[in-house]
């Protein structure tokens, strides 16, 4: 597989050499996050291209909207892939194409069962967060949220256990998308780990790797904006 894109603002692509990953989603730009965090961890060489979202109140789209149906994809959607004649969108799937390539879906029927759960109950919980921080009742529905978010932690913190990784031993894709999820209500709510030890040792198991620590460190780490600029908190 060759290269890929990232985009900021409102949506990207990351072109392997013959790949093109569009890394943003409109109205979830935090998605892209996990799958450079997989592209990265395993050594794809990318290239990012932005689309980006104009400034309120029209919020312009026309970087994507122009393209958006000229690519041959069938649901055409931020992200997409483009690997030679594969052609892929829905961010899940990418981080499955991606995580094939190097077994890390799992690999016994317990670790595929666990990667299965994991990979749904994180795009549910994302869509959670994101409800509330687009909602122009932010305000009204962030103590709600923030009520609720321990009982979150704690079935995240019971699945993992004592495992190194959520599925197992062994590191895979949704130990990424396991991570974007924790990191993003680390920085909703500062002390929402504090009481979950196995869930903060993760975090810093998955920032030690090598090379998502040299990733981190460098220039084109793309932390921020969490959501695009349509959203009330997060969208720079």
């Amino acid at each position: 597989m060759a290269g890929s894109a990232v985009g900021v603002d409102w949506g990207a692509h990351l072109e392997l050499i013959k790949s093109r990953l569009s890394a943003l989603c409109p109205g979830l730009s935090q998605l892209a996050h996990a799958i450079r965090l997989l592209l990265e961890y395993t050594d794809s060489s990318y290239e990012e291209k932005k689309y980006t979202m104009g400034d309120a109140p029209d919020y312009d789209r026309s970087q994507w909207l122009n393209e958006k149906f000229k690519l041959g994809l069938d649901f055409p959607n931020l992200p997409y892939l483009i690997d030679g004649a594969h052609k892929l969108t829905q961010s899940n799937a990418i981080l499955r194409y991606i995580a094939r390539k190097h077994n890390m879906c799992g690999e016994t029927e317990e670790e595929k069962i666990r990667v299965d759960i994991l990979e749904n109950q994180a795009m549910d919980v994302s869509n959670q967060l994101a409800r509330v921080c687009y909602s122009p009742d932010f305000e009204k529905l962030k103590p709600e949220y923030l009520e609720g978010l321990p009982d979150m932690m704690r079935l995240f913190s019971q699945f993992l256990g004592k495992r190194p990784w959520f599925a197992g031993d062994k590191i895979t894709f949704v130990d990424f998308l396991a991570y974007d999820i924790l990191d993003l209500h680390r920085i909703f709510e500062p002390k929402c780990l504090d009481a979950f030890p196995n869930l903060k040792d993760f975090v810093s198991r998955f920032e030690g790797l090598k090379k998502i620590s040299v990733y981190m460190k460098s220039s084109h780490f793309l932390p921020t904006p969490l959501y695009t600029k349509v959203a009330i908190w997060g969208n720079k």
